[in-house]
């Protein structure tokens, strides 16, 4: 059975709406602070031992303000089974330890047992040596000489607290402690225990820490982004003023692309405002607000789509040489709403949620399908373009052709520094493995928001609403069936027409040219004379 178009518009705002109620469901039940919660996560073998990763963020310090890691309410609780295996094996007392080291420091947390192999835990021959306690965590005190940004021996770091489970009892809690920061750095927080009667998925984590800058609540990673924000919504509000200005002055003069470069540029002020404000309430308070990061996360997947649709409807000559898209209008809205699906669950799954400065390794499944659309995207955008660009100069269209070659000019800038930056962002992660760069991350997200704004503004400057806007829009144009008919007429011709003035059908008339180049038309209304670009009646 055949499906009409309105059972295929039907059946795509059914998907629509189904992956909406997913993606606003992930953000419910991800989004909690700002704060590393734990809750039911599980120890990971490492080693000899067991790690939990607790968190890792980039903390400013300062000694005109406080820079912390606080513990509220942290515990660990151990199923019964466990408690009764450590029973068994001489009712002994069980250990987790909680250590906080700098970035530089990360080769103070463990050592080498007798065979050269790193260990985590002390083994016997590393006991027998004296250098540690078996069963125990191996830790040394951090060397002024490991990192620059470490803090100097004797200092106390890395930070190592415990917390102990007695023999029957299933919870052991950590004292709600805080740690000052008194160095910048990338910090991280480990929890691990040697012990294998917690092996095996044993002991379950609850509570939160809470780390804090010394300028606010904000990672060090994110801090930057919020003057950053604020600069770019003061730039879209320049923008939208100056496009805003003309749209008003010739708003009876303006076409319908016009009308979708007002709408992304709407969007684009939307985005940055609300990030702005999203990441003043986290800075503020400590407590990242949800419904604004989720908001702020869907204006960003919204302007991206919009974005994109607005240089492919460009590419294509939308309103420049055909004055509408036909059948190719679901194809266009298909593809736009399969990037806004992708990137929605992208930008949620990165912003709303638990903030860390490691991404995790799952992100990658939520990058391939954006950037799988935006190899269609840019595919579809330069093969439209080319023909574009053909038709303009069968047509002879100069004014145009000019304006669509300053327009390929800007897309080619675009994606070189796209493509250069993609290199770069790769480089920068895969050689940063443990964050140690953390302080100029903010300017991969930074870039990407000015090439997109740049774009913005070379198509606003290109296609500014003005008193010929609609003139100039359809001028010459014809149908796509006619101009696939009348391909060797299709061109546009400027030269002044000769007007007879209202001629009737019954009139008998006569034409020629005289020796000076003048065209002479005689009719039984009158003598009509045309001399270079002058007619006139004789």
């Amino acid at each position: 059975m055949s499906m009409t178009p309105s059972m295929g518009r039907r059946r795509l705002l059914h998907v629509a709406a189904a992956v909406a109620v997913v993606v606003v469901s992930c953000a419910v039940l991800c989004a909690e602070a700002s704060v590393h919660e734990y809750s039911g996560e599980r120890f990971a073998s490492v080693g000899n031992g067991f790690v939990l990763h607790g968190g890792s963020e980039g903390v400013y310090a300062s000694p005109s303000a406080e820079s912390f890691v606080r513990f509220e309410k942290v515990a660990f609780r151990r199923t019964p089974e466990a408690a009764s295996v450590a029973e068994e094996d001489g009712n002994r007392t069980v250990t987790v330890t909680a250590v906080i080291f700098e970035a530089g420091d990360r080769d103070a947390v463990g050592g080498s047992d007798v065979g050269g192999e790193r260990a985590l835990c002390c083994t016997p021959a590393m006991a027998r040596q004296g250098g540690c306690t078996e069963g125990a965590v191996v830790y040394r005190a951090a060397s002024s000489s490991t990192s620059t940004a470490a803090p100097p021996a004797g200092s106390g770091w890395p930070k190592v607290l415990a917390a102990s489970f007695p023999p029957g009892i299933l919870t052991a809690a950590f004292p709600d402690e805080t740690v000052a920061v008194t160095r910048t750095g990338m910090y991280s927080l480990h929890f691990v225990h040697c012990d294998p009667s917690l092996a095996a998925g044993q002991v379950a984590a609850e509570g939160k820490t809470i780390w804090k800058n010394s300028h606010g609540y904000l990672p060090g990673r994110m801090a930057p982004l919020k003057p950053f924000y604020g600069g770019m919504s003061l730039a879209f509000a320049a923008l939208a003023a100056s496009w805003f200005a003309r749209y008003a002055r010739f708003w009876r003069e303006v076409s319908p692309l016009q009308n979708f470069a007002t709408a992304a540029i709407a969007l684009g002020m939307v985005e940055v405002t609300t990030w702005y404000f999203d990441l003043a309430e986290f800075d503020e308070s400590g407590v990242r607000p949800a419904g604004t990061t989720f908001w702020a996360a869907t204006s960003g997947a919204v302007r991206g789509a919009a974005g994109r649709v607005l240089v492919l409807l460009v590419a294509m000559g939308y309103g420049v040489t055909r004055p509408a898209l036909g059948c190719t209008s679901a194809r266009v809205a298909g593809l736009g709403a399969a990037y806004l699906a992708a990137a929605e669950v992208l930008e949620v799954g990165e912003n709303v949620g638990i903030v860390s400065d490691h991404s995790p390794a799952r992100r990658l499944f939520f990058i391939l399908p954006v950037a799988v659309l935006n190899t269609v995207f840019i595919y579809w955008i330069f093969s439209s373009l080319s023909r574009t660009l053909t038709k303009l100069k069968a047509r002879r269209m100069t004014a145009k052709l000019e304006m669509y070659r300053k327009f390929t000019n800007s897309l080619i800038i675009t994606v070189a520094l796209s493509l250069g930056w993609i290199t770069f962002e790769v480089h920068f992660k895969s050689t940063d493995e443990h964050s140690e760069r953390w302080r100029v991350a903010w300017v991969i997200p930074a870039v990407w928001q000015l090439i997109s704004f740049a774009l913005l503004c070379a198509i606003c400057l290109l296609w500014a609403p003005s008193q010929n806007s609609m003139r100039f829009a359809y001028s010459g144009e014809e149908s796509e069936e006619d101009a696939d008919h009348h391909d060797d007429d299709d061109v546009e011709d400027t030269r002044p027409l000769i007007r007879p003035g209202p001629l009737s059908y019954v009139d008998n008339w006569a034409c020629y040219v005289t020796q000076d180049a003048k065209i002479i038309l005689r009719t039984d209304s009158g003598v009509y004379a045309k001399a270079g670009e002058e007619l006139k009646r004789v």
